[in-house]
């Protein structure tokens, strides 16, 4: 009886635990669907290079769910290439001199109609229990201009490369089934004069919610600071979807870093009606908060539940933080109610080696390497950024202006911003928004003087807690400037920044850019036959600043919040000073690849709160002894010393936010600096000469992210003494076990080398394509001959109520430059019931994995024009409308990537690598001709 009980209870429990466990359940998932995508190149204007797309009598646009092509769901993609996102498909091409000067010269987009058009295909299952539940697919950003097609339904088109999107699949879902998303991009048209990359380029989820939910980027959150509490004020946006007619419970709690529940309310609301939207607030008390700064980056989380009849139906989650923020016309910028100089700088979205493609780990590591330089402020330059970046900046204490991409006042410059704004507004990082940048057109006259005014009220009806910026270039005197919250200088050389505040002396300024110094890493003496410019900071033309003269006219005047340098890192494209063959830009105080150039040491000198010393240049200078080198010193220090060979060559005072100039004349050996703070000696910094170098060197970045599944790896030389040789300029190849490569770099603004090695897909079509009948329905194993006169164009004129038993299909398809290295296969689209297939007279067989799959061997095959037979007994036509396949398929050639290589530049390079999912531990080699080989073992999660 014991037992009985005993059992019994048991099987209560477990029934009370389930149905707790459905209860506290919510509907909503979000899905990453990054992984296993097929891509092809399609075209800009010829129809059948794109795949057929939009040849149909009925056009997507005219009947729903005729796509074809591509877009069509039953479009065979089996010979396209495989990938993950993100994808950037303009880095992987080679440079030119045709390329667009904006995107670095790479060799696609503008210009390049066969690579300015990239397919994506995906198949997914959905299964029967989500039904009833909505459907959504959401894209964090494609560029660009992206049409959408689920099971072949025409869902939409994206014109900004920039936005986030989404799209409601639920009434055409294949429940139980196969599901197919098909994205089309067209990167013809360029949105900057800076890289864009080309693709999707960011995230993809599917996402699946009740009919009653939180609608996208359906929280805004606030706080106000009183005293020792702060009062939030979390808005929710709920959606309703379906019929439901009736209540919900909202339920609203606060988290903090440490899942410690600080604050709770719960309230029953009405649900909008049918397709509607309804908004409601609530407020919450959060006792003794843990401000969001800098330094102590405190995060919170919101999570809304809605409950409907007990259950839990919704669950939405909104990481936020409680911090203060203040523009003073006279004082500059407060966080937490302290004076804050800011000290930022612009940048571009895209890396070395990656293009645009950033995996999540890349945008922690920019903005850490951002942060040791003394950065505390981010200027999304000049789009809406990817997701991530803002996370990054959330949870490393990186303050951010937010832009948009273009200034209007209709639906799609007001749409946009809006997305943007309801998409961020909850990032604590986020400190101001842009609603433009330097639009000559309209700076200084009456059309942007109202632009302004309409997307700066349009904003604040959004987000009335912070400010709206426009970056302007062309002088500070009218027009936008007279009207724009807070003045956005771009470059102290554009205009008279002192009497522009003495007439609008309640506008609070900062200065959105600042700099366009021209620095090539390494480089000590400008060389323009080379495109090399040298690292010692200058003026970049006579009108303008050099960053130690822009960072002291700033840093001198309270009433200025501070400045953004142009830029943190350099990019790609917009070469100025040069043209082809730079394909970077100079601008950066890193370069491309995140490596530091001399003004990054000069910024953390006077950015920073840490004692700095640095020595530049080098101290290799072979063929130039008893010549002059400048030698300068960025420090912090009260006084630097410095040192030749053990001689002193005098002690200099350092004045603030400056540096220390010696001439030098050149002897071998080690010039060595001495800081000395309060009269005492505080650190030492030395330059040798070095040998040649012997060692490759290997060595994962300090900036990774812990436990992440990317990281970057610096790649150097050494000499016999372990000195990192400063002028290496070494080819390095690599290999790599339990992980792949996703690119290669090294910041030579000049360098034409490969981005990436990859297997290059090319797809060869059969063409001069017939038939002629064949007497039976037997198939042969070997070829005949048949009558020359009795072929026809295949499928011409053919009556299907009167069919052969079988027909012999030939057609050749033409391999150029085939060596034994490639794979060649026929992906066969079936135009018969039983089928046999011959190449150049040879019998080839199916696949074991794939039954319309055909492996062709190396020595059936011959470069040039090769000849295809198909003997087939034919498909019947079951309705008379019936369309039937009339292609025969596709020829598939890989040929295999060159290994991984990259020549150092000025003694460095670097290499992205990214661990497969079920290694335990990434192996990395490096090789080169007369260096000592390198490996170095990765466990990436720790």
């Amino acid at each position: 009886m014991k037992i009985i009980v005993s059992k019994i209870f048991t099987l209560f429990f477990i029934v009370m635990y389930s149905q707790t466990f459905a209860q506290n359940k919510s509907d909503r998932e979000w899905i990453v669907i990054d992984k296993d995508w097929r891509f092809s190149f399609g075209h800009l204007y010829d129809t059948k290079k794109d795949f057929g797309h939009a040849e149909g009598y009925f056009s997507y646009l005219t009947k729903t769910g005729f796509g074809d092509g591509p877009a069509s769901k039953d479009f065979d993609d089996r010979a396209w290439r495989k990938l993950d996102l993100p994808h950037d498909w303009a880095v992987e091409q080679p440079f030119g001199e045709n390329g667009s000067f904006s995107h670095g010269f790479k060799m696609a987009g503008k210009g390049f109609p066969e690579k300015s058009i990239g397919w994506y295909r995906k198949k997914i299952t959905i299964p029967e229990t989500d039904k009833g539940k909505i459907i959504s697919l959401q894209f964090d950003g494609v560029f660009r201009n992206s049409k959408v097609f689920f099971n072949g339904y025409y869902l939409g088109t994206e014109q900004s490369g920039y936005n986030g999107f989404e799209y409601d699949v639920t009434a055409y879902i294949n429940y139980g089934g196969e599901n197919t998303i098909v994205v089309r991009a067209d990167a013809s048209l360029e949105e900057g004069w800076f890289y864009e990359g080309a693709g999707i380029y960011r995230h993809v989820y599917l996402k699946k919610t009740n009919p009653v939910h939180i609608a996208l980027n359906g929280t805004y959150v606030t706080s106000e600071v009183k005293a020792d509490n702060a009062e939030v004020t979390a808005e929710i946006t709920i959606e309703n979807k379906g019929n439901y007619k009736g209540s919900v419970e909202v339920i609203q709690t606060i988290f903090d870093a440490s899942d410690k529940q600080n604050a709770n309310t719960s309230e029953s609301i009405t649900v909008p009606v049918f397709y509607k939207l309804a908004n409601y607030k609530s407020k919450l008390i959060v006792h003794n908060p843990k401000l969001w700064d800098i330094d102590s980056p405190n995060l919170y989380r919101l999570v809304t539940e809605l409950k409907q009849n007990g259950k839990i139906i919704d669950r939405y989650e909104t990481s936020f933080g409680i911090r203060t923020i203040k523009f003073d016309a006279e004082k500059g910028f407060f966080l937490n109610g302290k004076s804050l100089k800011l000290k930022g700088t612009n940048n571009h979205q895209d890396h070395a080696g990656i293009g645009t493609a950033l995996p999540d780990e890349i945008q922690y590591y920019r903005i850490q390497k951002l942060k040791e330089m003394g950065s505390n402020a981010y200027r999304c330059s000049h789009h809406p950024p990817t997701p991530e970046l803002l996370e990054a900046c959330d949870k490393l204490g990186m303050l951010v202006i937010d832009e948009t991409r273009l200034m209007g006042i209709n639906d799609y410059h007001l749409n946009d911003l809006e997305r943007m704004m309801k998409r961020d507004r909850n990032h604590p990082s986020i400190f101001c928004w842009s609603v433009g940048n330097e639009e000559w057109n309209i700076e200084g006259n009456i059309v942007g003087e109202r632009i302004t005014n309409v997307m700066q009220d349009f904003a604040k009806s959004i987000d009335s807690t912070r400010p709206v910026t426009v970056g302007i270039s062309s002088g500070f005197k009218s027009g936008i400037s007279s009207v724009v919250e807070i003045m956005g200088y771009n470059y102290l050389g554009n205009g008279d920044i002192d009497a522009h505040r003495n007439e609008f002396k309640n506008q609070p300024g900062m200065g959105t850019e600042e700099g366009s110094t021209f620095a090539t890493r390494g480089i000590y003496f400008t060389d323009d036959a080379k495109h090399y410019q040298s690292a010692y900071d200058r003026k970049p033309r006579p009108t303008f600043y050099s960053i130690e003269e822009g960072w002291k006219f700033y840093a001198e005047r309270p009433y200025l919040a501070g400045m953004f340098i142009w830029t943190g890192f350099d990019y790609r494209g917009e070469l100025t000073p040069y043209g082809w063959p730079s394909v970077t830009s100079y601008f950066g105080m890193m370069d491309v690849c995140g490596f530091p150039k001399d003004n990054v040491f000069y910024l953390k000198s006077w950015w920073g709160n840490k004692p700095v010393l640095h020595i530049m240049p080098h101290w290799n200078w072979n063929g130039m002894e008893g010549k002059e080198i400048e030698v300068w010193v960025h420090s912090n220090c009260d006084e630097v010393e410095l040192f030749l060979n053990k001689k002193s060559l005098g002690k200099k005072k350092m004045e603030i936010n400056s540096h220390l100039e010696w001439k030098v004349k050149y002897v071998p050996g080690t010039l060595e600096a001495v800081g000395y703070k309060n009269g005492r000696k505080i650190l030492t910094e030395v330059q040798k000469t070095t040998g040649e170098a012997e060692n490759i060197k290997l060595s994962t970045d300090q900036e990774n992210p812990s436990k992440g599944n990317v990281s970057v790896v610096t790649v150097e030389v050494t000499d016999k003494n372990g000195l990192h040789v400063p002028t290496a300029n070494d080819e390095i190849t690599f290999s790599i076990k339990g992980g792949k490569i996703l690119g290669v770099g090294n910041g030579d603004p000049t360098s034409l080398e490969k981005d990436q090695f990859l297997d290059d897909v090319e797809l060869v079509s059969i063409t001069h394509f017939q038939e002629q009948k064949g007497t039976s329905a037997s198939l042969p194993n070997e070829l005949s001959s048949y009558p020359e006169n009795e072929w026809i164009t295949a499928f011409q004129d053919r009556d299907y109520k009167k069919q052969a038993p079988s027909y012999i299909y030939r057609g050749e398809f033409d391999l150029k430059q085939y060596s034994a290295s490639n794979t060649v296969s026929f992906f066969y689209k079936k135009i018969g019931i039983e089928t046999v297939v011959f190449v150049n007279g040879h019998k080839i067989n199916p696949s074991a994995e794939d039954s319309q799959k055909y492996v062709l061997d190396f020595t059936v095959l011959k470069e040039g024009k090769n000849a295809i037979y198909i003997v087939a007994t034919p498909l019947q036509k079951i309705k008379d409308w019936d369309v039937m396949n009339t292609d025969p398929g596709i020829i598939q050639v890989i040929t295999p990537a060159e290994p991984w290589k990259r020549k150092l530049f000025n003694g460095y390079a670097q290499i992205i690598i990214q661990k497969e999912e079920n290694a335990k531990e990434v192996i990395l080699s490096a090789f080169a001709n007369g260096l000592k080989t390198a490996t170095l073992n990765m466990d990436l999660k720790k």
